[in-house]
């Protein structure tokens, strides 16, 4: 309500965006003539006038940018780097600012020149609304476009527009298919106006294979990459455009900083993107980060143990379920049990605090992780479920061992447990772009989500035809059973009569059930869901035949449009390869012509004698006949067996029928025993009709019901942002240092010689010695026998005669700059025994392992200071702010160990057999055998051990098992002590 009244006093936000664009629509229509007059040369020649007149009016400050990033390249880990940092990043806000400029200027030629682009090569003009939702992206906002309103076609303005800068622009689709097909359909446009397009695919981490350039020469004989050629990631990437999956795009950055070499990156900048299904990908998939991470260890037994035990466990008796917070708790009777069976007097006793993650991940995988709802069993693959999309995440795994307890359930193999080797989340990973746009069917609904995470406005775009479906209100009953036998007399109804139905499920299990029902009463249907993956755009596609009943899980994300009547295109493909007609053989512009001649009541059989334009020409004209019969009908029918717990995927499901002006229909059908109903005020509901007297079967509808189902939704969406906030807060810290090391790693790949930063490391590292030996006012307070000793033993190539002497009555400065003098020589002398050459190159791959393993270690290390953050709050004490502390604590000291590994390691250098081989020490961490992507939050719980060297037990003086030259008491033995470890001395060399 008060919303309403502020919007009558300022004016409706959303209209206030599009009132500020009609004009550029206006003249854009303007154009259109003059346009079609132009030849295809004449068309390609305006892209290269507009990208010449970008670059000609930036050629300044390009040229300022370029030497501002040197500099920071050459201040980078001083104390300058800082401020460098910032002239960089003015600069490039004052460069993005005169590009955007120049792109609105440009704006309206350019719109008109993808729209007459489009006409000749796809036979599709781009509606005024298009336009619209067009410039809605360009402006870095959501566009929110009901479903059928051509958001594909949409998408080709902006991408083209941004392009023209040479920075790129990036489509973000959902999955592999929609982004192959889109580059299919949309690519003639780019190629008409001289523009590169490419896409990638799911490559298992091959950067060789599964990136394609659109090329409409290009043969393929297998039709469904038609006029893809194969070429390189790194290729792919230097497209004017490029589409992709999230997946793609997210780990091909973290494969980019675990590169060796600058030449195995494949990624540019990340200016500009465009994300399709934008709330499916930056909400439904942001609560789970993407993860690089490689084997580390075999798996426990206690997974298979305890997963065993776990079954035996009766619900309520020995464990209770709080379905709200999705855990799972032993009661006192339960835990007595568990500690028969294992045979202890005290479960928690601290001898078993290793077994007990294991015993309540068991009890979470069997109490609340359900087969064929939450994930499927593929032969000896447990495959995650997405709950939104019901789409298979493949390569997903859940976190802290919970895949693993998953596994042990259901008895196939339990995998290795693994380590993190890089990691990112979703937001911190597309907010690095410079600009960002989405478009969506339904995004209203998560505004404050994407405003204050992404800084992105939602705008609703205008159908091009009023909608006309009729949602109905939802029928509510008591119990299940009354429910689906309502359900199914709806099918039925609408099936005998030749209405297309679309029954929308939240679960496989659900989808199965009602598949059972109707064969059981014989109704013919299709089933999609995550157990047929492959074959989903094809059933979506003919969704809207006459009699045809569909049964989807989740509707969100499937990219395809159900057409009434059918799909006339993908019948007469399906059509010509069962007549074993070769579809690669027929070139688009062929086939785009028939189309076009039959949208205008002409024969193609007329231009072509082929077999293939009959077929065409046959399934159009059956597919108009069904049109007309099904519009007579009513259109499509929804049917919702179950409200889900976000609104908009109701939404979506909704907006399956109905679009661009077509006859349509929905009703959802709940029970007080559905899982939100649980949740959420379905006691309260149940004692309201147990008052009124309501038999099982006889359902309420009102309005009051849908308004209290609609508040439960809301707070479950809230309930949902605050986890991914929460997510996001924690990142955050990590996203800093990420950085921070990403930049000190593209600067080891790029830079020709680190010369001057491993002198400078040295000295460093010789001033913490100094500092360390030499601690107290007076000379005889310090240890410089030790000192003498450390120095020898980092730099090696050192005076014979060094001894502590040499430093008598010396200020502590004198000594510290004449140790690193020391040091320095040594370090020239090395250069003198392997060649400067070799060294060099020594080096650089010196302090690639170090930052690499020690990073690697970081990340580990966050992980389990993250496990224990959260008791923080018992102490009064905020978990993130003491997370972001000790973090911080701990980064630092990876610099520390970085710089320390790396010296040594460089002073350590030989040469065998005429080749410099390193004599560095082993990594501080274990080494991953499999590198792997997992979609998810990892993929186990590997927390991998420090090594030590066997010997006798140190002392607090003696140098730290480590190797880094300090004292044992000043380095590791606070943690040793932490984690109980016994230190052991290391054998005198």
């Amino acid at each position: 309500m008060f919303k309403k009244l502020y919007y009558a006093v300022t004016g409706d936000p959303n209209e206030k965006v599009l009132k500020k664009y009609r004009p550029l629509v206006e003249e854009i229509n303007n154009l259109e003539k003059a346009f079609e007059d132009k030849n295809p040369d004449e068309l390609r020649a305006m892209t290269q006038a507009f990208q010449t007149r970008i670059a000609e009016a930036t050629t300044e400050l390009r040229a300022e940018l370029a030497e501002a990033e040197q500099e920071y390249l050459d201040v980078l880990g001083t104390e300058e780097q800082k401020f460098a940092r910032v002239e960089v990043e003015r600069i490039k806000k004052e460069l993005r600012k005169e590009e955007e400029a120049l792109l609105w200027e440009i704006l309206p030629e350019a719109f008109a020149a993808v729209r007459e682009a489009s006409k000749r090569t796809t036979g599709l003009r781009h509606y005024d609304v298009q336009l619209l939702g067009g410039m809605v992206l360009h402006g870095g906002r959501i566009a929110e476009m009901k479903t059928g309103e051509g958001k594909t076609l949409v998408a080709t303005l902006p991408l083209y527009l941004n392009a023209l800068t040479g920075r790129g622009s990036h489509l973000v689709t959902p999955n592999d298919y929609l982004s192959k097909v889109g580059l299919q359909l949309m690519g003639p446009i780019y190629h008409l106006l001289g523009l590169s397009a490419s896409v990638i695919q799911n490559s298992a981490g091959n950067p060789d294979q599964g990136s394609f350039l659109f090329d409409p020469e290009f043969p393929n004989a297998d039709d469904r990459f038609q006029y893809l050629k194969p070429i390189s990631r790194r290729a792919a990437y230097q497209a004017d455009i490029t589409y992709g999956t999230n997946n793609e795009f997210g780990f091909d950055y973290l494969r980019d900083n675990m590169a060796q070499d600058i030449t195995r990156t494949v990624q540019r900048e990340l200016h500009y993107a465009i994300v399709d299904e934008v709330d499916n990908i930056l909400i439904d998939e942001a609560r789970t980060p993407l993860i690089i991470s490689g084997e580390a260890r075999e798996s426990s037994n206690y997974y298979v143990e305890f997963a065993a035990l776990a079954k035996r466990l009766t619900p309520e008796t020995h464990y209770v379920i709080n379905e709200k917070e999705m855990a799972a708790t032993l009661t006192e009777e339960g835990i007595a049990y568990v500690e028969r069976v294992i045979g202890t007097d005290n479960l928690y006793d601290p001898e078993h605090f290793d077994m007990l993650p294991y015993l309540d991940n068991a009890l979470r995988a069997v109490a609340l992780y359900r087969r064929d709802k939450d994930y499927i069993v593929r032969g000896s693959e447990v495959i995650i479920v997405d709950e939104f999309t019901g789409r298979l995440m493949e390569g997903r795994r859940y976190s802290e061992g919970l895949h693993q307890a998953i596994e042990a359930k259901e008895g196939v193999k339990v995998q290795k447990e693994s380590m993190t080797l890089a990691t990112i989340t979703f937001q911190n990973f597309f907010r690095m772009f410079n600009k960002l746009a989405g478009m969506t069917g339904t995004a209203k609904t998560e505004e404050e989500e994407f405003q204050r995470i992404y800084e992105l406005e939602v705008v609703q775009v205008p159908t091009y035809k009023p909608i006309i479906r009729a949602d109905h209100d939802d029928l509510v009953y008591r119990t299940q059973e009354p429910k689906f036998k309502a359900v199914l007399e709806d099918i039925k109804e609408k099936y005998q009569a030749g209405q297309p139905v679309l029954v929308g499920t939240v679960a496989i299990e659900t989808s199965e059930y009602v598949s059972n029902l109707l064969k059981r009463n014989g109704i013919p249907h299709e089933v999609l869901n995550a157990k047929n993956h492959e074959r989903e755009a094809t059933i979506i596609a003919q969704a809207g035949r006459p009699g045809a009943v569909t049964i989807a899980t989740n509707m969100a994300g499937r990219g395809v449009d159900i057409l009434l009547g059918g799909n006339a295109e993908g019948l007469a493909r399906e059509q010509l390869r069962k007549e074993q007609i070769d579809l690669s053989a027929i070139h688009q512009n062929d086939w785009n012509r028939a189309i076009d001649m039959l949208k205008h009541r002409q024969e193609p059989t007329t231009a072509f004698d082929d077999r293939w334009a009959a077929v065409v020409a046959e399934q159009w004209h059956a597919v108009e006949r069904d049109k007309e019969a099904v519009r007579g009908l009513g259109g499509l029918h929804v049917v919702g067996t179950e409200r889900h717990e976000a609104r908009r995927i109701d939404n979506q499901l909704r907006g399956r029928s109905g679009r661009l002006g077509d006859p349509g229909s929905s009703r959802f059908y709940l029970s007080l025993e559905d899982e939100l109903m649980r949740k959420f005020g379905g006691e309260r509901i149940s004692g309201v009709m147990a008052r009124l007297g309501v038999e099982d079967d006889v359902p309420i509808e009102a309005g009051l019901v849908n308004k209290a189902i609609e508040n439960a939704q809301t707070k479950v969406e809230g309930y949902n942002f605050d986890i991914r906030k929460h997510v996001l807060r924690y990142d955050e810290v990590v996203n800093e240092q990420r950085n921070r090391i990403y930049d000190q790693r593209r600067r080891i790949l790029t830079e020709p010689s680190l010369r001057l930063t491993v002198e400078d490391m040295v000295a460093s590292e010789v001033r913490v010695l100094v500092a360390e030996f030499t601690v107290g006012e007076y000379e005889d307070e310090w240890q410089l026998d030790e000192l003498t000793k450390a120095v020898r033993a980092l730099a090696h190539h050192v005076p014979a005669d060094l001894g502590p002497e040499r430093w008598h009555n010396k200020k502590r400065s004198e000594i510290e700059a004449d140790a690193i003098a020391l040091a320095h020589q040594a370090y020239a002398a090395k250069e003198v025994e392997v060649g400067e050459a070799i060294l060099r190159n020594a080096e650089k791959q010196i302090m690639l392992w170090a930052v690499d393993s020690r990073w690697v270690r970081h990340l580990t290390d966050l992980d389990r200071l993250r496990e224990g953050i959260g008791l923080r709050a018992l102490a009064q004490q905020d978990p993130v702010v003491a997370y972001k502390r000790e973090a911080f604590e701990m980064y630092n000291e990876m610099i520390e160990a970085i710089r320390s590994d790396t010296v040594r390691a460089v002073f350590s250098v030989q040469l065998q057999r005429q080749q410099a081989q390193q004599a560095a020490p082993p990594p501080p961490t274990s080494i991953a055998r499999n590198i792997r992507t997992n979609r998810g939050d990892g993929g186990g719980d590997s927390k991998p051990q420090t090594m030590r060297k066997s010997g006798p037990e140190l002392g607090r003086n003696d140098l730290c098992w480590c190797g880094s030259g300090k004292k044992y008491k000043s380095c590791h033995m606070k943690s040793d002590q932490k984690e109980g470890a016994t230190p052991q001395r290391v054998a005198a060399k």
